[in-house]
């Protein structure tokens, strides 16, 4: 009689962190992880006062409305990009530039 090889289950983040590693494109898929996870991350406060972010050249930048706001999400930039990469399991922001 022959019998099934039978492995424990996985959890399904090892899943989804095996299937992000095969894909092609997967720099891209985290940059749009990231700025899903942005709200998420800095709260609301932080996302009302942002607008257009986006990447340029593996950094990124983040538009303001108000300067106060400019120099207070710059201070806090070195520990939104450590959540954020810590988030997608992978170094994908060099640094945060924020304009005003």
């Amino acid at each position: 009689m022959a019998r099934f090889r039978s492995d424990p289950p996985k959890p399904l983040s090892d899943l989804v962190k095996d299937f992000l590693d095969d894909v092609p494109h997967r720099k891209r898929l985290k940059r749009g992880m990231i700025l899903s996870l942005w709200s998420d991350i800095v709260g609301e406060a932080i996302t009302e006062q942002t607008e257009n972010i986006h990447f340029e050249h593996g950094n990124l930048v983040i538009h303001v409305k108000n300067p106060a706001w400019r120099n207070e999400i710059h201070m806090k930039r070195f520990n939104i990009a450590k959540r954020l990469n810590d988030k997608v399991g992978e170094k994908v922001i060099k640094e945060i530039v924020v304009r005003s």
